[in-house]
């Protein structure tokens, strides 16, 4: 069975190895597919569709937006999104603003408090990257302050806390409008972590989907198989094809491997036969 993996991120956003050795590592796992999808940014893109030249894999850009519904943050990702679109790159870039306001507040509270932290630091030689809380977890534990990171994200990061302000975001609606805009397929990201419950979440997918929502993260690291089925059923009932991905971070999520997860990840290479119908189907609809 081939396999993909259609939720990986590089050190554009917060992973921590390149776009190329991204590729290079999923060609070697034996995946056939990956859609790059890091956070607000499709930097990372060009650099992975030039490291698949003549190897045997398909690179899907996409990115991974945060939106806020009902106050709570949840992400969307946009599959096959146009890199060449200029009104989508005017809206990453603004998206993109919004996010270093809150990493220039992030970084001043945090010295208030004695804790200094630069943004040499926290890109750790990568400029252009797009900084997130797991940046600030990363240099929080190699300065001393925490023991692991995932104490960073309990003691000193979480989300609209004293030290991590909510960023400034979009509404869902606006993050899908965008993403179609361009072309791009939206999908909600690992819907069991927003710990919405069910009726909830089915209220957000009816939502999103009335506003151009085309896909559900069935299959992730973070579930387990009896959700992933639960999943699967909501998919069906309201018309949206079936995603699957590891949330691949590298090293600042070492227990997540590219393609399989926590170790028991398998996306069938078939999800993406049935993407590709629902977009025809779509684009059909639309001429």
């Amino acid at each position: 069975m081939e396999l993909i993996d259609l939720h990986v991120h590089s050190n554009a956003s917060d992973g921590t190895l390149s776009p190329a050795a991204v590729v290079a590592l999923a060609v070697e796992n034996g995946l056939t597919a990956i859609a790059l999808t890091d956070h607000d940014t499709i930097a990372g893109i060009p650099q992975a569709m030039e490291a698949a030249l003549g190897l045997p894999i398909e690179i899907i850009p996409g990115i991974e937006l945060s939106c806020h519904y009902e106050g709570e943050e949840i992400h969307v990702l946009g599959l096959y999104v146009n890199p060449d679109d200029p009104a989508f790159l005017r809206e990453t870039d603004r998206l993109l603003i919004l996010r270093e306001k809150r990493n220039d507040e992030m970084i001043r509270r945090f010295s208030e408090n004695g804790m200094v932290l630069t943004r040499e630091e926290l890109t750790a030689g990568n400029p252009d990257t797009v900084i997130t809380r797991a940046h600030f977890a990363r240099v929080l534990m190699e300065k001393g302050y925490v023991s692991s990171m995932d104490q960073a994200f309990k003691k000193y990061l979480k989300y609209g806390g004293r030290w991590c302000p909510k960023k400034e975001t979009i509404e869902p609606s606006y993050a899908l409008r965008i993403l179609t805009d361009c072309g791009a397929s939206p999908v909600l990201a690992h819907p069991y972590q927003y710990h919405l419950g069910d009726a909830r979440l089915e209220a957000l997918v009816a939502s999103l989907k009335e506003d151009g929502l085309a896909g559900l993260e069935v299959y992730h690291s973070s579930n387990n198989q009896y959700e992933s089925g639960k999943l699967k059923k909501l998919a069906v009932k309201y018309g949206l094809f079936p995603t699957g991905g590891s949330d691949f971070h590298g090293a600042n999520k070492p227990d997540i491997d590219i393609g399989c997860g926590r170790g028991n990840l398998r996306i069938s290479a078939l999800l993406l036969d049935d993407i590709r119908q629902a977009r025809a189907k779509n684009i059909n609809s639309r001429a």
